[in-house]
């Protein structure tokens, strides 16, 4: 899957490698949009001050969290059922908040066609498992939510389910459909990027690929962030746009789609296409190592307006994340890495091997706006093991300083149907009821 995704602002401070992945889908070339001619800046100039809304990072309400059962990790469990699951706490015992619990109603039914045929890598459900509260769901209003999920789900706990949320959200940037001085193209995936599966090679390398391109006889690593920036795509890659601020840009790879706001006031939406196969470097745990980065300038605002206020120092350090992002043109509701539509408040990313994608997870943090029922409808590349989450917060102002400060620590219940943990109590998966 794509990344917008793949992400949580958190990544960029060193606390995650930034990936959830809202972005995939199809949608035709816009007309006029040129196509391959990168952006230059004279000698000298200066690149046109561009300051979007850059709210702070929304200061959060403390809360306390529901304190997880007793229970172990077992060291190097890659699935749900090899970590172990413990059964929770009644669900009733939570409180829930009705408006956002409505909203993960909604963002439920969405997942639920999807849900019913998936095989789930977890282990713990098969799609049989889901049909009784999918049916049910379609015919609860959205005052009855609260309902709901106490009636048709009980909560387990995996492994220790000690949980760390982060946040991700749509962001939006000020742009051009032509070359202006200053301005950074917005690439499409290059012509050249090849992508090898190396399982096909070698059944030892099974589930591993790489990318790059052909030189000569050989297949080399993908020109990396410098040499892209340096005009190395020039006749390689179609340009969908420009970009008024390259940190911007910058940001909005991390997070692997966004809107492009033009100046006839028309927005360009596009979406994660590709990426170099470089490595991914959070330039955040880099700015705080050096010291850059003072208390509370951690978060993506406190980044953006250090490197806005050190542009050559910040250019620099931009490029020592050699990982650069390619994108598409979008049409539509953003999507997960489901394939469906995502929902800002409702939608969270979670490891699919801890996680059944589309099931409903609570979330008790110490953090008061990340609380409540969300449903797992997206991945992120930095969202791996138990109990790893980012929040998705949907676009605009009010989302960018939710998600740029989210950083949240609690414990998480999946919610399972009724009735699949006494399959897995029988099976020994699972320990009694924990009052």
């Amino acid at each position: 899957m794509p990344m917008m995704g793949r992400g949580a602002f958190a990544a960029l401070a060193g606390t995650s490698l930034l990936a959830a992945c809202v972005g995939p889908g199809t949608a035709p070339q816009r007309p006029g949009v040129p196509s391959d001619r990168p952006a230059t800046t004279a000698p000298g100039a200066t690149p046109r001050p561009y300051r979007p809304s850059n709210p702070p990072p929304r200061q959060p309400t403390a809360s306390v969290p529901v304190v997880p059962v007793p229970a172990a990790m077992p060291a190097g469990a890659t699935t749900a059922r090899a970590a172990g699951v413990v059964r929770a706490p009644a669900i009733a015992g939570v409180p829930l908040d009705a408006t956002q619990a409505a909203a993960a109603l909604a963002a439920f039914r969405i997942s639920c066609p999807s849900l019913v045929r998936r095989t789930d890598p977890t282990g713990l459900t098969n799609g049989a498992d889901w049909r009784p509260a999918c049916d049910a769901a379609a015919g609860t209003v959205p005052g009855e939510a609260v309902a709901f999920f106490r009636r048709w789900f009980e909560p387990v706990q995996v492994g220790d389910g000690r949980a760390f949320a982060t946040g991700y959200y749509i962001p939006e940037i000020a742009g051009s459909r032509d070359a202006r001085a200053g301005y950074a193209p917005i690439y499409a995936r290059p012509d050249d990027l090849v992508d090898v599966d190396l399982g096909t090679f070698s059944t030892a390398l099974a589930g591993k690929s790489i990318r790059g391109r052909v030189q000569g006889t050989k297949l080399v690593p993908y020109f990396d962030r410098t040499q892209i920036e340096e005009g190395a795509l020039s006749g390689r890659a179609r340009i969908l746009g420009y970009a008024a601020d390259p940190v911007e840009l910058f940001f909005l790879q991390v997070q692997g789609s966004g809107n492009v706001r033009l100046p006839d006031g028309d927005v360009l939406r596009i979406g994660y296409a590709s990426q170099n196969g470089r490595d991914y470097t959070g330039i955040g745990k880099l700015m705080r190592d050096r010291g850059l980065l003072g208390p509370g300038q951690a978060s993506m605002q406190g980044i953006v307006d250090y490197l806005h206020a050190h542009p050559d120092e910040g250019r620099a350090i931009m490029r020592e994340n050699k990982s650069y992002v390619f994108f598409r043109i979008l049409d539509g509701a953003p999507l997960g890495a489901m394939g469906l539509p995502v929902s800002g408040g409702a939608t969270v990313a979670a490891d699919v091997k801890f996680v059944p994608l589309g099931a409903p997870v609570l979330l008790s943090m110490d953090r008061a706006d990340a609380n409540g029922i969300w449903i797992a409808q997206d991945t992120g590349g930095a969202i791996k093991g138990a109990n790893r989450f980012d929040t998705f917060w949907g676009a605009g102002d009010e989302a960018r300083a939710i998600a740029g400060g989210m950083s949240a620590r609690g414990t998480a219940f999946v919610l399972l149907p009724v009735g699949v943990a006494d399959r897995l109590l029988a099976a020994g998966n699972a320990p009694a009821t924990v009052p």
